[in-house]
């Protein structure tokens, strides 16, 4: 995320800190996104333009973009990705945001396998998708809900969060059809089993969400999918790697023993059973197994899996409430704690905190390239070249008095181990090759000095060997429609950007109005009806609508378009 403009405005990262990660992850030709992603205010334009300058003069590979005010400005050749909060979930405006020029977008989660392989074959830009973790019920870019509850909009990167909220369903005569239930709180995504399909489907890039986790969620969820994807390579002679090196984990990643709400793949082959966690939007953890025994001060648990002092255990109470407690005290799979809180028999019980786990994650995760060392006797002293695994090449001529080694086996034995270290580096050192007319006898200090002069070397090398691929300005398209408040116009520029492509009527962004009477608040691919076995085509009893989703003294109204098979919540 940029300081500011980001679509998480609780997690920007200063300048500085980007330009460090930047210098870091092009060592290994990695490449850093930035999201300068919400709507943006006329006053504010200036600003995005000078943060966008800041961005591009430190090396940032491209700019994650909602606003299409950026492509009025005048701003560097920095590529240009459209975020997710581009609505990129009709085809139509996928194959508009192509022409224009954009290098990569970012698909809707809501989209199926089928869909992504008709974009792919409609599109040059290349297509990222997500594949873990928190899920918005929301279509990206068309939530205006915690705006107008709230006053806190989605667009700007304030989301309050409506979706996690308790919720009653009522019809129009006021009956309550479920009462205070986390009714459009939906599972987290998980779809660790379709990478290969989505690399089939013509996904070049995957996308975690992380909403603020902490590093250990980061480096379980990142690793987990690491091994996932270099498996998916290492069987697939026609794919690589878009960065160098390789990953040393110090754990075994397990998406179960982290935040989750429960998985869900979505929307991905069709709907999943149950795309909801309506009894809380907080994370269960991994399900351990049922009580069998509950007594005054402890239960007794029928599980494989070891539970230590530490770890946090949780279950739902007898009202559905998640209840939680820590584990003071275990013998076997009795677990003893002053917080029973009314477990009984059959309770079933979770894990939300693994603490021996969480020990694990503390391990240092190392990510190496490997290299080759080549040292040659030359006239004056010796040459050494460092060679990598992406052909980068660097080399050293050190002028030297020449002074054969007394036990020929040792020194070169030294020489070897020395040189094979490579410490806190970039690289690991896979062979040294001496081409010696005799053993050199080299003190121990001097190969250590010259080993890391070659590494540093190598590695300025390849951050000089980095590509940062510059945007072309691309021809402008007709679009030739009314553009109404979803496309989220907030700034003169985007105004001037849609007039030019020959728009015929533009409204202003929700944040603008005053008035959201009649407004549709969310539109949504996942349906509560249909969640809860109620659908209309397959539920015996007629409900009697319109119906509500009421909280506390609020009542959006709830309609249901059964031919796209999507809902709204309207104001």
């Amino acid at each position: 995320w940029a300081p500011k403009f980001g679509a998480r405005s609780a997690a920007g990262n200063s300048v500085d800190d980007i330009q460090k990660l930047v210098e870091y992850a092009h060592k290994f030709w990695g490449r850093v996104y930035v999201t300068v992603n919400t709507i943006i205010y006329d006053d504010e334009l200036e600003e995005v333009q000078k943060l966008i300058e800041k961005l591009y003069n430190i090396g940032v590979d491209a700019v994650i973009f909602q606003d299409m005010a950026l492509l009025e400005m005048d701003i560097p050749p920095i590529q240009l990705f459209a975020s997710t909060q581009t609505h990129n979930y009709e085809i139509e405006r996928i194959k508009f945001l192509d022409k224009l020029g954009i290098k990569r977008i970012i698909l809707a989660r809501e989209l199926s396998i089928e869909q992504i392989k008709e974009i792919n074959n409609s599109v040059n830009a290349e297509l990222e998708f997500f594949v873990h973790g928190a899920l918005c019920v929301c279509l990206s870019g068309q939530c205006y809900m915690s705006a107008a509850m709230f006053g806190r909009s989605a667009n700007r990167g304030e989301c309050a969060q409506p979706c996690r909220l308790k919720y009653s369903l009522v019809d129009k005569n006021g009956n309550i059809i479920v009462k205070d239930k986390h009714l459009l709180s939906l599972r987290d995504l998980n779809l660790s089993a379709y990478l290969n399909e989505l690399i089939e489907a013509g996904v070049t890039s995957f996308k975690i969400e992380g909403r603020l986790k902490d590093v250990g969620y980061v480096k379980n969820i990142t690793a987990y999918y690491r091994q996932k994807i270099d498996s998916i390579i290492e069987n697939n002679p026609e794919l690589k790697r878009s960065s160098s090196g390789y990953s040393e984990i110090p754990f075994e990643p397990d998406p179960d023993k982290t935040f989750n709400r429960g998985y869900t793949t979505y929307f991905l082959n069709g709907k999943d059973e149950k795309l909801s966690s309506v009894d809380t939007p907080k994370s269960k953890g991994k399900l351990l197994g049922k009580v069998k025994k509950a007594g005054q001060n402890f239960f007794t648990i029928d599980t494989n899996e070891t539970i230590v002092n530490g770890d946090g255990l949780c279950f739902l109470n007898e009202t559905d409430e998640l209840e939680g407690m820590n584990v003071s005290k275990v013998e076997s799979n009795t677990v003893y704690t002053n917080e029973l809180k009314g477990i009984k028999t059959g309770t079933a019980i979770y894990r939300n905190h693994d603490h021996a786990f969480a020990n694990e994650l503390k391990k240092e995760c190392k990510r190496k390239i490997k290299a080759n060392i080549i040292v040659d006797e030359t006239p004056a002293g010796i040459r050494i070249t460092a060679h990598d695994e992406d052909d980068v090449f660097a080399s050293i001529n050190e002028t030297m008095k020449i002074e054969h080694a007394k036990n020929s086996e040792q020194a070169l034995d030294t020489f070897k181990k020395q040189m094979s270290k490579s410490g806190d580096t970039i690289f690991e050192i896979s062979s040294v090759k001496l081409n010696f007319s005799r053993p050199l006898f080299i003190p121990v200090k001097t190969i250590n000095e010259l080993r890391r002069k070659i590494l540093v070397l190598l590695e300025k090398e390849r951050l000089i060997q980095h590509k940062i691929e510059k945007r072309s300005v691309q021809p402008r398209v007709n679009i030739n429609k009314k553009i109404n408040y979803k496309y989220n116009i907030v700034n003169e520029m985007s105004k001037n950007f849609y007039d030019n492509l020959g728009a015929e009527e533009i409204e202003d962004g929700f944040e603008l109005q005053q008035d959201h009477s009649g407004k549709t608040l969310m539109t949504c691919k996942y349906c509560i009806k249909d969640e809860l076995g109620m659908c209309s085509e397959s539920h015996a009893d007629k409900l009697e609508e319109p119906l509500y989703l009421v909280s506390k003294k609020k009542r959006y109204r709830l309609i249901f378009n059964c031919n796209e098979c999507q809902m709204q919540i309207n104001q």
